[in-house]
């Protein structure tokens, strides 16, 4: 199938982008990497009249590493973002859940912040965002704002972003020292949507846990984080209580039956997901920050 008939925009500037989307409103679609977009203008779930291109905006496509964050433009590919050394030493779990986003060739060209922007909540690197603490940069007519991603959310496929507003980066908060990251999910086949996902933080005192959070895939219908500090501080890593953490999980989550699982099976794997990635990530040695 192809898309319905659009007008194609190529703004140079961050500013030229923001003019357009204001000037076409609701019947504007940002093209950044277009790996989610484009399927859906092919199978005509979507039918904008005006695409707006971004790829030739400069200054979008760096990754800056502070003390405080790791910060990836809107043009950044996952697979850049997967490659990137000093990301990955000053926060790991983004490269821990980029290496599960599709396929090797879809992420050549997919970026990591439209993948934000797009808020599938079968999407990785949503649920990244929330669990780091990120902020979402925002420009719109009346200048830049800061979006924190707890915010951003508010629906499947649906934001806080306004129609004229383009995202021109997300800010990924870095972790204490002694945090350990995990990422893992299931899916049928390698590179499908996940079943379901979980993404981890445990902060270790010692052989102690002083604090964890956990966040989801593919079954809550926005992306949120799960504290699991009460359960686990002060627990030593070899005496966890997994049972009590898989079942916090399974009272938290929201999953949806569909054609490729019940909301039951869904569930019991993120809690199993959960516990499993709970006990590598307290034997495991990588850490969220150097």
């Amino acid at each position: 199938m192809k898309p319905a008939p659009f007008v194609h925009h190529a703004p140079r500037t961050v500013d030229e982008a923001v003019s357009v989307l204001g000037e076409v409103g609701h019947d504007g679609k940002v093209l950044a990497g277009g790996q989610s977009l484009i399927p859906v203008l092919n199978m005509r779930l979507a039918s904008p009249g005006h695409l707006v291109d971004i790829n030739g905006v400069a200054g979008l496509g760096a990754v800056d590493i502070t003390p405080e964050h790791v910060r990836v433009g809107a043009l950044v590919r996952h697979a850049g973002l997967e490659r990137h050394g000093g990301a990955a030493a000053a926060l790991p779990l983004l490269r821990q859940a980029v290496r599960n986003v599709a396929h090797p060739a879809i992420r050549t060209r997919g970026t990591t912040v439209g993948s934000i922007a797009h808020a599938d909540p079968a999407g990785e690197m949503p649920s990244v965002a929330v669990l780091t603490g990120a902020t979402v940069e925002v420009v719109g007519p009346s200048g830049p704002r800061e979006i924190p991603a707890a915010d951003f959310f508010t629906g499947p496929l649906e934001t806080t972003l306004a129609p004229d507003e383009l995202v021109v980066a997300v800010r990924f908060g870095r972790l204490p020292a002694g945090t350990r990251t995990w990422f893992t999910e299931s899916a049928r086949r390698s590179g499908d949507y996940a079943l379901a996902g979980v993404a981890l933080v445990v902060t270790l005192d010692g052989d102690a846990v002083a604090a964890a959070r956990a966040s989801f895939v593919s079954v809550t219908p926005v992306p949120d984080v799960l504290d699991l500090t009460d359960l686990l501080a002060g627990r030593t890593v070899g005496d966890l209580p997994l049972d009590a953490v898989a079942e916090a999980v399974r009272a938290h989550v929201d999953p949806e039956s569909d054609i490729h699982a019940s909301a039951d099976y869904r569930r019991m794997l993120a809690a199993e997901l959960t516990r499993r990635a709970l006990a590598a990530c307290t034997t495991d040695h990588t850490e969220g920050a150097a």
